[in-house]
């Protein structure tokens, strides 16, 4: 693939590694480093004149940090002529913070939104985002790609019933992505209404549909705490459920998370590996990963070839 370079920031350099394999690419030469005030120094090692470039950064790890290294590294692309820089974020930070739900509240997904456009990115690539109105948060195209097609291919390939699954939404968020794999696998589906009395904690659970005597999928975009996804998971097991799966895209795990997940009636948790799990999965057997490189791969080769990313993802399983 001629005139294109593959950049990795600090957050998930594995990640990039195997999606540049994936194209029969080199990682392109960058060094970070920190000043000892803490100031963030990129230094690009080749030219990028002229060239289609993407910089791989996920919103994982030290947040603020990584945010702050991709657009350093935007910025010295692009004004290093750059034909083109594409930003490829993975996990997309503060993405939770999407709306404006109580006064004086920011909508710091717009925030990001603004940055990365002011630091001259001419393209987003990112997954799930938590709620699609953040593209319209844009003024410049973003594709927000689906893990769905690597889920359904999980699903299939490691759960023997699956023909007798029922897919849970564990929020009424999730309910539109639930029943697109519901259709997708010809099951049912179910939904979980949560009340919360505050940010992080569930007060409160009512099951709408019948699980009893099928095997429940869990299937949710963020999964951080894992409050609600282990208390969801009592939930249908006492409902008559005969096991419960929890399939994510991004496993943030902060906090309790592990011990909760350690101690849940889950028969697993799956995760993308839009945020590394490595460290995670040494203190949880449960956990297990989807790799979505290749779908990050081939949503960077149709860019950079001129052709449409959204139809391949939202319709066809890889």
């Amino acid at each position: 693939m001629p005139n294109i370079k593959i950049f990795s920031g600090s957050s998930h350099q594995d990640l990039s590694q195997k999606i540049a394999d994936r194209l029969g690419l080199e990682l392109s030469k960058v060094m970070t480093k920190k000043f000892t005030n803490q100031e963030t120094c990129v230094d690009i090692g080749e030219s990028v004149h002229g060239e289609d470039v993407y910089i791989v950064q996920s919103g994982c790890g030290e947040i603020n940090d990584n945010l702050m290294e991709l657009l350093i590294m935007i910025n010295a692309c692009k004004i290093a002529s750059a034909s083109r820089v594409t930003a490829v974020i993975p996990c997309f930070p503060y993405a939770r913070q999407d709306k404006k739900d109580e006064n004086r509240a920011p909508i710091s997904a717009k925030l990001v939104a603004n940055m990365l456009t002011i630091a001259g990115a001419d393209h987003v690539i990112t997954m799930d985002l938590h709620a699609s109105q953040i593209q319209g948060f844009f003024d410049i195209p973003v594709d927000n790609l689906y893990a769905e097609p690597a889920v359904l291919r999980w699903i299939r390939e490691n759960i023997s019933e699956w023909r007798n699954c029922i897919i849970v939404a564990p929020d009424a968020g999730g309910a539109k992505r639930v029943t697109s794999i519901a259709d997708r696998l010809n099951v049912d589906f179910a939904l979980i209404h949560k009340e919360r009395k505050k940010a992080s904690k569930v007060d409160h659970m009512v099951l709408v549909g019948d699980v009893k005597d099928r095997v429940a999928i869990l299937v949710d975009d963020i999964a951080d705490t894992c409050g609600t996804i282990c208390h969801a998971a009592d939930k249908l097991l006492s409902a008559g459920a005969t096991r419960v799966y929890a399939i994510l895209t991004h496993g943030i795990f902060s906090g309790p998370a592990i011990t909760r997940i350690n101690s849940a009636c889950l028969e697993a948790v799956v995760v993308t590996n839009t945020i590394p799990q490595e460290d995670k999965m040494k203190h949880c057997s449960k956990i297990q990963v989807i790799g979505i490189a290749m779908i990050l791969a081939e949503a960077i080769r149709k860019t950079h070839n001129g052709e449409s990313v959204s139809y391949l993802f939202s319709h066809v399983p890889l």
